[in-house]
């Protein structure tokens, strides 16, 4: 499966967490008819899900191929999926994905990703991470707790809240929540990696 990257219609996207689950309900009972009719959510899923494993393998054909396996893996066992969220579903293919590929090296985070959307995430204030404070935040973005760490990384994506919510069974206050703790978290690693004695031990 070649993978392609263009923008899917947006006037074809449903807004809300509600219409999302009810339009996604029937893609994909579509899809379950016939591999044909797969289309419709490789369209919609393929950018996401490709940003997602950029993001958390630095690589652009690493992150092709494992995008490629994840859409694979989805056509392949979308009669397997016996309902509830598709992003959920196809999420948790790409995060297996990924570790599986991570397993042979050690997790990376693109550092110009993390400066160029972290970083506009911020208040005014918060703004000004140097370049040595990039290097470090990759590392704790790594040591961060799972939940916040797929937040933080969903956002680094590009997935909109409502997706984000979805994929990982939560609501968008929570996932809000989630992230604000974890930059939080990471700018009080920051300012200890930055004092006399601090960093990484």
């Amino acid at each position: 499966m070649r993978v392609t990257r263009g923008r899917a219609r947006l006037g074809e996207r449903p807004n809300t967490e509600a219409e999302v689950e009810v339009d996604e309900a029937i893609l994909v009972a579509a899809a379950r008819s016939g591999p044909e009719r797969f289309g419709a959510l490789y369209d919609r899923y393929v950018a996401p899900i490709y940003r997602y494993c950029h993001v958390r393998l630095g690589n652009r054909e690493e992150a092709e191929d494992a995008t490629s396996d994840v859409f694979l893996k989805a056509l392949a066992g979308i009669h397997a999926f016996r309902g509830g969220n598709f992003a959920a579903w196809i999420y948790r293919i790409a995060h297996n994905s990924v570790v599986d590929r991570q397993r042979r090296r050690r997790p990376d985070v693109p550092l110009q990703l993390v400066e160029g959307t972290i970083s506009d995430k911020l208040p005014p204030d918060q703004r000004a991470i140097d370049q040595a404070e990039q290097e470090r935040l990759r590392e704790h973005i790594v040591a961060l707790p799972n939940d916040q760490r797929a937040a933080i990384e969903l956002r680094l994506a590009g997935w909109p809240d409502a997706r984000t919510a979805a994929a990982l069974g939560k609501s968008v206050a929570a996932v809000k929540k989630l992230r604000f703790r974890a930059v939080r978290r990471l700018r009080k690693a920051l300012v200890v990696a930055n004092q006399p004695g601090g960093g990484p031990k």
